[in-house]
């Protein structure tokens, strides 16, 4: 559709890559405070999966512990509202387990080392989503 503008549309067409909808929940500052002056702040992940969550989508959760109260509860809308939930953790893996569809628990505790043991599980996760969506051209 952008070659119907020419080459400047088929240059900007040349330099697009493909994407996916996707949301980072910590970054709606406005909601965040809203819910923290009028609700409860530890509602504002909950309330985005609620209002944006679809059947067929997925939230992925990162807590060291397993046991953050703000992604339990969005674990908790999500399984509720159809979505498939995902985790990302250390020692047990604590209540996002439970409420998980797949998880990667990683053999630590302490913070720092839960971190440092995630990195490669984003990046394997995130090539292995480029080439499922993407797949490289021959």
């Amino acid at each position: 559709a952008l070659a119907a503008f020419g080459e400047e549309g088929r240059q900007l067409a040349s330099s697009l890559e493909g994407a996916l909808p996707a949301v980072a929940l910590v970054e709606n500052a406005a909601l965040s405070t809203a819910l923290e002056n009028d609700v409860s702040g530890g509602l504002s992940f909950a309330q985005q999966v609620y209002g944006l969550g679809q059947p067929g989508d997925v939230l992925l959760c990162i807590s060291t512990s397993g046991n953050a109260r703000n992604a339990v509860a969005a674990a908790m809308v999500a399984r509720a509202r159809g979505l498939r939930v995902a985790l990302l953790s250390g020692g047990t893996g604590g209540r996002l387990k439970a409420l998980s569809d797949a998880s990667v628990v990683v053999d630590a505790t302490e913070t720092f080392m839960v971190q440092e043991l995630h990195l490669p599980v984003y990046h394997a996760l995130c090539l292995m989503l480029e080439y499922a969506f993407f797949p490289p051209r021959p």
